[in-house]
Order: C-alpha cells, then structure tokens, then sequence
C-alpha cells in the first residue's frame, strides 16, 4: 500500500496531478480542496494516498491533510459511493464543513453536491454521524494559489474540471459566469463551488 508520497510538483491538470518521486512519476487523483491547496508546479508538495486496485486499473488518490483521506476512505464505505462521488463531495466542501453538515443534519447542503440526492444526503447524514466525533466543525478558509506565469484564459479548463465531477456543461458555465478568467484554474474551480455552494 502506498501511503505518502513526497516529490516535485510536475503538472496540474485538474482532478489530476502528476508527482515526480526520485525520477518517478505519480499520477494521482485529487479533490479541488487539495488541488487548491497544493504548492506552484515545481514546488515540492506532500500527499496522503490511497492506492484502489481494481482489474484494469490501480488507482491513486492524494489528500493535504490526512484528516482529508481520512473522511475520503469513510465516504467510500457508505452504500452507494464511489471514489468519483467522494471526491466530489471534497471537492465542494472540506472535511469541517461536511462533518458540520453531518452533525447539523444538514441533509439539504449536501444534495447541492454534484451527484448526491436526498436519499444519498440522508443516508451520509446517518452513517457518519458517529465515525468522527472527536472532529469540531471549523470553516477555517483554505490557501488559495496565486496566478503564476503568463496571463491566459482558464475558465475552459476549469469548465473541464467541473464536468468530470459530475456537473452538467451548462451549469459549470452558469457557475464560472462572471469569474476572473486570469485566476489559476484551481482558483476559479473552487469559486465556482463555492458559489454552488452558498457559501
């Protein structure tokens, strides 16, 4: 099992990453929370993984926190979620504010998640009630990335992003409506959710 990974940065490409580790490279699959969070391409960043082995694919997965891969690895244990729908879920709040959901019984603020109904939002609500009570519901805000290099146009990519997790082509256009389009693509992508969010 792979459990860490420490390396260079080599490219960001939104839900994936690529780590370079002593001349390997890691393709490794990320929440928006944790994309955002990471260091400039070339810096050195540190991982939580999970490594899913299925028979066509082994699949990687990498977290900032370990608190992060912690909840990732009690998502996928709930009836009906897959990596793809925990990932999202991370992707649209962090641990804190899923777990305040959780102990609001806040059922509804999930189902604005891509991919979550009700009877998802409910039955999340009830399973991890009681896995992770030692957490306390924290809205500390999460580091955004400054824009770097030559000015461009990343609404496109961040519309991408969006699509592959799970949101329709028309309202992940609606969502970057109005957003910088100079902004990281990491950037606009959790602007995005937030704004989907409410928050």
């Amino acid at each position: 099992m792979i459990g860490r990974l420490n390396g260079q940065l080599q490219e960001k490409q939104p839900p994936w990453l690529l780590l370079d580790v002593q001349g390997v490279g890691y393709e490794v699959e990320a929440s928006m929370t944790t994309l955002v969070a990471l260091p400039a391409v070339g810096e050195t960043a540190m991982l939580y993984t999970h490594l899913t082995v299925r028979d066509d694919a082994h699949l990687l997965y990498g977290f900032v926190r370990e608190r992060e891969r912690a909840l990732f690895r009690a998502l996928i244990r709930v009836n009906g979620v897959g990596p793809k729908l925990a990932l999202a879920i991370l992707s649209g709040m962090d641990e804190d504010a899923f777990m305040g959901c959780v102990h609001d019984d806040d059922s509804k603020a999930l189902t604005r998640l891509p991919g979550v109904g009700r009877k998802t939002a409910e039955r999340l609500v009830i399973e991890m009630r009681d896995r992770f009570p030692e957490w306390q519901h924290r809205d500390a805000p999460l580091p955004l990335e400054s824009a770097t290099g030559p000015v461009r146009d990343n609404t496109a990519e961040a519309e991408a992003a969006l699509t592959s997790l799970g949101y329709k082509p028309a309202e992940a256009t609606k969502m970057l409506a109005d957003l910088d389009p100079t902004d990281t693509t990491e950037s606009l992508i959790k602007a995005a959710l937030t704004r989907r969010m409410g928050r």
